[in-house]
């Protein structure tokens, strides 16, 4: 799992418990998934079609750094599968799993279309191109 994001957990995060919300976590998890969708199906026109059970294992609390991991699961004709986990970078605890979210590429009508991808590109891969 790659870990690109970190995030700092600050007072306006936190719910009524003094721990994370949940809420906010599943924003912060949905914007790294679009984000990473766009970037590896190279389309700004992507949306979030479906998340599984989300595993709320730990919490985070304010002060802490939390790192939010997506890796590809499988890509399809015009979607894209991620896993991700998000863990507290001190501790390494894993705070929430979640395994797959389906994002879905479409085109200018707003309707899925095929994105011909079929495995991780990275920066250095799109460069020697």
């Amino acid at each position: 799992m790659r870990f690109h994001t970190r995030k700092w957990v600050k007072p306006e995060d936190l719910n009524p418990n003094g721990t994370l919300f949940g809420g906010r976590l599943l924003q912060w998890i949905d914007e790294e998934a679009a984000l990473y969708s766009i970037i590896q199906l190279e389309n700004k026109k992507v949306v979030t079609k479906f998340m599984s059970d989300i595993n709320f294992v730990d919490s985070a609390r304010e002060g802490d750094i939390i790192e939010i991991g997506i890796d590809v699961v499988n890509f399809g004709k015009s979607s894209v599968t991620l896993r991700c986990e998000v863990r507290n970078k001190m501790t390494r605890a894993t705070i929430i799993s979640i395994e797959r979210i389906v994002m879905v590429n479409l085109g200018e009508d707003g309707k899925p279309k095929p994105h011909g991808k079929t495995r991780i590109e990275y920066v250095k891969d799109r460069l020697e191109k």
